[in-house]
């Protein structure tokens, strides 16, 4: 399981015109079945997706092929958690 946090860089500015294919990439992230959560950091820093089911490459891979992560409208920085106890809904990560 991953969690990855995508912090604003300098370039924040250029947002809101990578906004609608930066939505369609997250969009892909939860048709392809790979991200579980995504959505924004308190104080308007930038964003976070939590994710599973993909090797650490794929992953690296997908959230490189992030528009706002190509135009450096935010950082990555990705951690890689294998969840020993979790709630009985998440029990599926626990088996990953």
């Amino acid at each position: 399981m991953f969690v990855t946090f995508l912090k604003f860089s300098a370039n924040r500015a250029s947002a809101s015109r990578l906004m609608a294919a930066h939505n369609d990439w997250i969009a892909k992230g939860f048709t392809d079945g790979v991200f579980l959560c995504a959505g924004s950091l308190a104080a308007g820093t930038g964003g976070a997706i939590v994710a599973h089911g993909e090797s650490r490459e794929a992953h690296d891979a997908r959230i490189a092929a992030d528009p706002f992560v190509m135009e450096d409208i935010v950082a990555a920085e990705t951690h890689e958690i294998e969840p020993k106890r979790t709630a009985d809904a998440l029990g599926f990560l626990r088996a990953a």
